[in-house]
């Protein structure tokens, strides 16, 4: 009786996991971490999960002696990600910058997954964080009624992570208000957060850390102090390096989120994820890929992250209204939205790409002629 409860329970929380649009990191790649956790006989940081060699091989991917291959979670320079596994086992906090679309949030959530095993402490920078996000807050009704007390305490995930030795996200740490950034210093230079009211303090346990992310394109940004800015060791998340190489990382996660919307990866043919690469590769650029023609560029940053969209609009547009295949037609529908962003400057600059690039590839007239009806 008991093995049969067990069971139910089992596959009722698979049937509820099922329906989840997408499952947290720890989660959705158990496997792979066991896996790693099982051969990963290497010197480890305090409290952290893997060594840093397995978390490297986690994120990129590769082959274990037991056979099973770790899928790759980002494709790039191998460098960067050693750099960023290694700041994250000094007391140095890791700051990962760059422009929209480059894959910051998903290697900050997936350090976080291999390195303490729970990517879900995170705090969501936005323009009306108050300090007590970063530090902590109380229940106001135990407060009332019994003053500043441990049980009225609230902490914030910041303190959750010092208090547990685990690793910390904070998203866009540049849309924060300047003097709510600065809460962070004491936390990140002397590892304790004080709490007056209670006239003691968190000490940070061995393998607490903080990994933030910022860009530098959006509206909105608050510039970093000096001070705060020096607790950071910052990486530079880059666009993909090549056409091959960016095609390769749309083409993958497609497949991914075409599972769990349940669109036919057949719907993407290759082709047409090569088309609109080089579309938002060459406006980015401000050149064609041979180089031999100067373009302007449009204000949107038309990242990675953007094409997959796209591809992912096209997919939904053929599945739901087509015949299932990816056309011209699908994938015009949402390239025109992506490129303009700003319906005056914008439209003359697609408008010019189109007539004096796309109209000249006469394998991409069914393009030309899809994005000038939506035009």
């Amino acid at each position: 009786m008991a093995k049969q409860k067990k069971k139910e329970s089992i596959q009722s929380e698979q049937k509820e996991n099922a329906a989840l649009l997408r499952l947290p990191a720890e989660e959705l790649y158990a496997a792979e971490l066991e896996a790693l956790l099982a051969v990963d006989d290497r010197p480890r940081p305090q409290n952290w999960q893997l060594s840093p060699w397995a978390v490297v091989t986690y994120i990129l991917g590769g082959k274990l002696e037991a056979g099973l291959v770790v899928t790759p979670k980002y494709y790039g320079n191998r460098r960067i990600i050693e750099i960023a596994v290694a700041t994250l086992a000094t007391d140095r906090a890791l700051l990962l910058t760059g422009i929209p679309g480059t894959a910051k949030t998903w290697v900050s959530e997936h350090l976080a997954a291999a390195i303490s095993g729970n990517s879900r402490l995170l705090v969501q920078g936005t323009a009306g964080l108050t300090e007590e996000a970063l530090r902590y807050g109380w229940n106001y009704a135990r407060l009332l009624a019994d003053g500043p007390s441990e049980a009225a305490l609230v902490p914030s995930p910041v303190m959750t992570a010092m208090q547990t030795g685990q690793l910390v996200r904070l998203e866009e740490l540049t849309r924060i208000p300047s003097d709510v950034q600065d809460a962070l210093i004491t936390v990140l230079s002397e590892k304790i957060l004080p709490i007056p009211e209670l006239n003691r303090d968190v000490q940070a346990r061995q393998g607490f850390n903080l990994i933030a992310t910022a860009n530098d394109r959006d509206r909105g940004i608050n510039e970093l102090s000096s001070a705060l800015r020096r607790r950071f060791n910052t990486v530079v998340m880059p666009l993909p390096a090549t056409l091959e190489e960016e095609v390769n990382i749309v083409k993958n996660r497609v497949e991914q989120l075409g599972t769990t919307l349940a669109l036919p990866t057949e719907a993407a043919p290759i082709a047409e994820i090569q088309r609109l690469v080089t579309i938002f590769r060459e406006l980015r650029s401000g050149k064609t890929e041979d180089g031999r023609t100067r373009l302007k560029s449009p204000s949107s940053t038309l990242s990675t992250a953007e094409a997959i969209s796209v591809i992912n609009s096209g997919q939904a547009l053929a599945t739901h209204f087509g015949d299932g295949k990816l056309k011209a037609s699908d994938l015009a529908a949402a390239l025109t939205g992506a490129v303009i962003k700003d319906p005056v400057a914008d439209e003359k600059v697609w408008l010019e790409y189109l007539d004096t690039v796309v109209r000249s590839r006469k394998a991409w007239q069914d393009l030309y002629e899809a994005c000038r009806e939506q035009g």
